[in-house]
């Protein structure tokens, strides 16, 4: 989708029989939905063992995420011409493979790290979801510092799989958070501009429903990740 494009619509193309509150609600609702699915998957996997024999998969990290990353790709690339079920089972099966992922943060930090982490990023988020939604922010005027800190962040972790940057990490942990709240009031707002768009077509506003609840869940979850490398323990 053309986020730009989509960003500088006004409200003349709005739903006819559903509400942008309405709409609103159903996004964040399979946001939440997709969280859920991830902590139902981590918690399940960790307290029955079934994380282990992911363990036993030869580079299992990089295989979860070439699995995350082919999902991701697909749903972007191709939701106009899915259905609505099948994107919706797409993001499903993304937040599950994501459940297996985060499976592992409980070998690496103390379950107070994670609850903590878990209620920042909770008030955190939801604090710059309402900021993005109900406040007249230009975000055009922001696109190219978010652009900017994201090549920065897959630059420094790239390099830091072959080079020891943990000097800086925290540093960068820093940035990163701050850069997903940012990201997370501005995909907040990109909500009222797809119900603009496609307010008139029921199964184009459904998957660009489900586009906007992607959005929000990867921004919920990487704001989770760099508060927990900012604030967590590792354990003993």
């Amino acid at each position: 989708m053309n986020d730009e494009f989509r960003m500088e619509q006004g409200f003349e193309g709005q739903a006819s029989g559903e509400s942008l509150t309405r709409y609103t609600a159903k996004t964040f609702g399979w946001m939440f939905a997709g969280l859920l699915l991830t902590m139902v998957i981590a918690v399940s996997m960790y307290l029955s063992g079934a994380f282990w024999y992911v363990l036993q998969i030869p580079a299992w990290n990089f295989v979860l995420l070439a699995a995350e990353l082919i999902v991701v790709v697909a749903l972007t690339a191709r939701l106009e011409k899915m259905s609505v079920n099948t994107a919706r089972f797409m993001f499903f099966l993304y937040a599950a493979v994501n459940g297996v992922v985060f499976s592992m943060y409980f070998l690496i930090y103390d379950l107070m790290s994670l609850w903590m982490a878990f209620g920042i990023t909770a008030l955190f988020f939801g604090v710059m979801a309402l900021i993005g939604y109900y406040g007249n922010i230009n975000f055009s005027a922001l696109r190219p510092f978010m652009t900017g800190g994201l090549i920065f962040l897959f630059v420094f972790w790239l390099l830091a799989m072959f080079i020891d940057l943990s000097a800086f990490e925290t540093i960068v942990c820093g940035v990163g958070i701050f850069l997903f709240l940012i990201i997370t009031a501005y995909d907040s707002k990109k909500i009222q501009a797809y119900y603009a768009c496609y307010g008139g077509n029921s199964e184009m506003a459904a998957k660009a429903s489900i586009f906007s609840a992607l959005q929000l869940y990867l921004d919920f979850i990487n704001l989770f990740i760099y508060l927990l490398r900012f604030v967590g323990r590792s354990r003993d």
